[in-house]
């Protein structure tokens, strides 16, 4: 950013495909929630790689491999390899192996993707405390994860074990609405042991260090529905992000989000990447973004106008977000918000 802080989304005069040449692009609520594709996605994401956009897919999902992974993308219209999807279980994985000699004994809690993951870096897996692991590694497991998983993590790290979380995302999206995440499950082991988990996935430095790694992107764009690791990973990273609303954050955490959290763009979905973004504009106060116009009044934002409701989304963003300058946003947006029926 050229300021200290953003205060309102930027526009484009170029389709986001051609600005940049990598998007990043989460997937659980921006390409497909439990298990099946978010509207518009598909097509959108084949427009975008037709046209020469790479398309990387960055997940802090640690559950499936990432040939799991590119197989069920294929399958919803979105061909890809094992090599364009970056998972946490990667990315924790390096980070162990950094510090932990080869061939170390790992107790996994997590599914396969965590379990091949260590293996390409030389680490053993294993099932119980009583094998001796010199660290713990941790990541989401699904619905069916059993609760004794937990119980052996929490043996083995008052042992001494080094405890690694894939991710500590607390909520996931999915087909019937908001689940538990893997920071929902390390809470438990953290009550259990009063330890403290290194964390690999985003938005901390290993995981944007894997993607780097990993795509080569000169010019990446990070794609996400969630601003406390999508957005916020983009601003630690020093790189561009797009937030789309088919996923966990709505219209008013967005409004009131403090700096690290305010993404590039907004759009409402991925439709967003092969289209210009308008400007939003300021004047004497007055925020200005296709046919809206948002204002503080008092202790609340007043939005008034009419047409593409993502518009009135970015006016409003723009009036929030100066108003609040470092912090976040206090003012009562919910009429506000209602009027755009996002």
């Amino acid at each position: 950013m050229s300021q200290q802080y953003r205060t309102r989304p930027l526009g484009s005069d170029q389709p986001l495909s051609e600005r940049y040449d990598t998007a990043l692009l989460d997937l659980d609520g921006v390409v497909y929630a439990g298990g099946h594709a978010i509207g518009h996605a598909v097509e959108s994401l084949q427009a975008a790689r037709d046209g020469g956009m790479h398309l990387a897919y960055v997940t802090n999902n640690a559950l499936r491999t990432p040939d799991a992974v590119a197989g069920h993308l294929t399958e919803l219209g979105v061909p890809a390899e094992p090599s364009d999807v970056i998972t946490s279980a990667q990315a924790v994985a390096r980070l162990m192996a950094d510090q932990l000699p080869a061939g170390a004994k790992v107790l996994v809690v997590g599914g396969e993707g965590l379990r091949v993951a260590l293996r390409e870096r030389g680490l053993v897996p294993v099932e119980s405390a009583d094998d001796d692991p010199a660290a713990v590694a941790q990541g989401f497991g699904g619905p069916d994860l059993p609760w004794g998983r937990f119980a052996e993590a929490a043996y083995a790290i008052t042992r001494g074990a080094v405890w690694f979380a894939s991710n500590t995302d607390l909520t996931i999206p999915g087909a019937r609405g908001i689940a538990p995440g893997n920071g929902a499950a390390v809470e438990v082991v953290r009550i259990a042991t009063g330890a403290e988990p290194q964390v690999a996935g985003k938005p901390l430095p290993p995981m944007h260090r894997e993607t780097v790694l990993r795509t080569g992107a000169e010019r990446p764009l990070v794609v996400g529905d969630r601003l406390d690791t999508d957005i916020e990973g983009a601003f630690n990273g020093g790189v561009d992000s797009l937030l789309v609303l088919t996923g966990v954050t709505d219209a008013a955490q967005l409004i009131a989000a403090e700096p690290k959290y305010r993404p590039t763009y907004v759009d409402r979905d991925l439709r967003g990447l092969l289209t210009t973004q308008p400007e939003v504009s300021e004047e004497d106060g007055v925020f200005r973004c296709g046919g809206w116009t948002a204002v503080v009044r008092g202790e609340a934002l007043a939005l008034e106008g009419g047409g593409e409701p993502v518009d009135g989304l970015r006016a409003l963003c723009g009036a929030a977000w100066t108003h609040a300058g470092e912090g976040a946003c206090e003012l009562d947006a919910e009429k506000a918000v209602a009027e755009l029926r996002l």
